[in-house]
């Protein structure tokens, strides 16, 4: 199975705090958070469509860079 990755990677803080780099960390990443408010909810279906391959890398990489968001885990990206 082909990684579906996103470009450029989400930073993200977490248990092992770093960047998610592929829809398929993604979507375990998702599966642990703890608030599953509307944009969590879409990140998790616009990433299933992804691997599925209904959707493109960028759909669940922009999905779940605004659930990082909501979820208070997107981190500012170095400029």
């Amino acid at each position: 199975m082909a990684l579906h990755w996103f470009n450029p990677p989400v930073p993200v803080s977490a248990e092992r705090a770093g960047m998610t780099h592929n829809v398929e960390a993604a979507s375990e990443a998702l599966l642990q958070w703890t608030k599953r408010g509307p944009k969590w909810n879409l990140a998790v279906r616009v990433c299933m469509a992804c691997l599925a391959d209904q959707a493109t890398a960028q759909e669940p990489r922009k999905a779940f860079r605004a659930a990082a968001k909501e979820e208070g885990l997107l981190r500012l990206e170095a400029s």
